[in-house]
């Protein structure tokens, strides 16, 4: 039998080149780890650098501070993901309905069921320590979200599917129960009764039809 052809080696400049860009990468990754599982204050660069198997000055070639280094990590977890968001309602042609229910699927499948989540929480904790942190976050996480949400449950009247509602306060309807799975999550037994045999899912669609409920116009 022949012998399989075998590949020509790559240039080591082409190796080199290609490790170079995976590094931002393996670097963002490592510091989602840490920061979600220790904090944005007891984690240290020298640890994602190591995690991410680099020099830390290799880690500062790419992100010349831990608050840049964090802030780029919520870019790309969350933050980035608004754009594609805002892209997917625009092209959505579903009820009302449909859509509520999507988007509390939507965003456990890409966020809440993921390590972005402890994000959220880590800010929750932090915030009042790290101002400039906060500030970053209110601007491109909280405030981009409450728009999205504001247009969702606007469209919705504009069709006269949703009932006329004081969108100030109704935001706040559909976020506390991703809220309560964002909190609850890294340490459930702490919320949640019988953690074993909690369904996020199942939570999931029981509180985007519990919304809708109080959301959808009602039969007079």
């Amino acid at each position: 039998m022949n012998a399989l052809p075998t590949l020509p080696d790559q240039p080591e400049a082409t190796r080199r080149g290609r490790r170079k860009e995976a590094r931002p990468g393996e670097l963002l990754d490592a510091a989602l780890d840490l920061f979600v599982e220790k904090g944005f204050a007891a984690t240290r660069v020298e640890e994602v650098a190591a995690r991410a198997g680099v020099s830390k000055g290799t880690l500062f070639l790419y992100f010349p501070s831990k608050e840049e280094l964090f802030k780029a990590v919520v870019r790309k977890n969350i933050a980035g993901r608004f754009a594609e968001w805002d892209l997917e309602l625009e092209a959505y042609e579903g009820t009302s309905s449909e859509l509520v229910q999507y988007c509390f699927q939507t965003w456990w499948e890409r966020v809440g069921s993921t390590k972005a989540a402890g994000l959220g929480k880590l800010m929750l904790s932090e915030a009042n320590n790290f101002p400039e942190i906060a500030d970053f976050y209110r601007r491109e996480v909280i405030e981009p979200g409450h728009r999205l949400i504001r247009r969702i449950l606007q469209r919705g009247m504009d069709r006269g599917e949703l009932r006329p509602l004081d969108l100030d306060h109704a935001v706040y309807c559909v976020l506390a129960p991703l809220m309560f799975l964002t909190i609850s999550q890294p340490s459930p037994s702490l919320c949640i009764l019988d953690p074993e045999r909690f369904s996020p899912e199942k939570y999931i669609r029981l509180q985007a039809d519990n919304v809708l409920q109080g959301l959808c116009v009602r039969p007079t």
